[in-house]
């Protein structure tokens, strides 16, 4: 399917012809900027579950830093529930490679992080602070880290790290959760083991979900639709529909209507890199 097709019929997150320079506006004034994107246009549904895929330096990880807001356009347009992202996005959540968990806090304390940040968390964590982490124990307990709350990150594997950070992304209850390259430091076993976690999150609370991923079958077995972004600058070169049912197990990655899609996606992407 050729970008452009499919689009959702709900948008949610937006960019519409969207140029953005390495070194923002500042670079691009003093003609030092290097074009990240240039002519991203991308749409995803409420509800949808996006990856973004491409060579390495395409400008994936810029594409969710515009969409959240960290980062703003130096041409093109960015909306996310139709309204303009002109500041960080509060009803976004974000999880990384890297857990980036505080080591002087326990797992319960780097939790709650966000909501001494996020407003209105912050002003109503003080009076019902029990309610919060009433809150933050039911995460934990739904991605098989309940007892964990008073370990601190050390005394947690890889793996269970990043379920923190997942439940740290996930404890302001925001509509769109971003994942940048979340599990690429796992091995493949605990990989796997995530992708369940994340499948049933999105499937128990209808979240908007992007991801943006080096890994094929990742995308193929989490996502509804996947973007293919062409080398720097980047913008949408193919946009995929993943036709398989949900809810999807394990053993769909080894069917060979599933490697049919991650081989096509693959040859995309080699093309990409020419």
């Amino acid at each position: 399917m050729s970008a452009g097709q499919g689009a959702a019929a709900d948008p949610f997150v937006r960019l519409e012809g969207v140029s953005h320079v390495y070194g923002g506006a500042a670079a691009l004034k003093a003609g030092t900027g290097t074009l990240a994107v240039d002519g991203l246009d991308i749409t995803i549904g409420r509800g949808e579950f996006a990856a973004v895929v491409g060579p390495s330096g395409c400008g994936k990880s810029t594409l969710m830093k515009l969409a959240t807001g960290l980062q703003f356009p130096v041409g093109g347009t960015v909306s996310v529930a139709g309204e303009p992202v002109t500041k960080p996005v509060k009803i976004a959540g974000m999880a990384f490679q890297a857990p980036n968990l505080l080591p002087w806090r326990t797992t319960l304390d780097n939790l709650m992080l966000p909501l001494e940040v996020v407003e209105p968390h912050r002003r109503r964590l003080r009076w019902n602070k029990a309610e919060y982490v009433d809150r933050a124990e039911r995460l934990l307990a739904s991605v098989g880290l309940a007892g964990f709350g008073d370990k601190f990150p050390w005394q947690l594997s890889g793996g269970m790290q990043m379920r923190a950070a997942l439940c740290r992304a996930l404890i302001h209850e925001p509509q769109l959760l971003m994942l940048d390259e979340p599990f690429g430091a796992l091995d493949a076993f605990t990989r796997e083991e995530l992708w369940c976690v994340i499948r049933d999150l999105h499937q128990r609370t209808g979240i908007t979900v992007v991801l943006v991923t080096h890994d094929l079958r990742e995308a193929v077995f989490l996502a509804d639709r996947i973007f293919v972004m062409s080398a720097r600058p980047g913008r949408i070169l193919v946009e995929r529909t993943v036709g398989i049912a949900r809810p999807r197990d394990l053993e769909i990655t080894y069917t060979a209507g599933f490697q049919e899609i991650v081989h096509e996606l693959r040859g995309h992407i080699v093309e990409a890199r020419r």
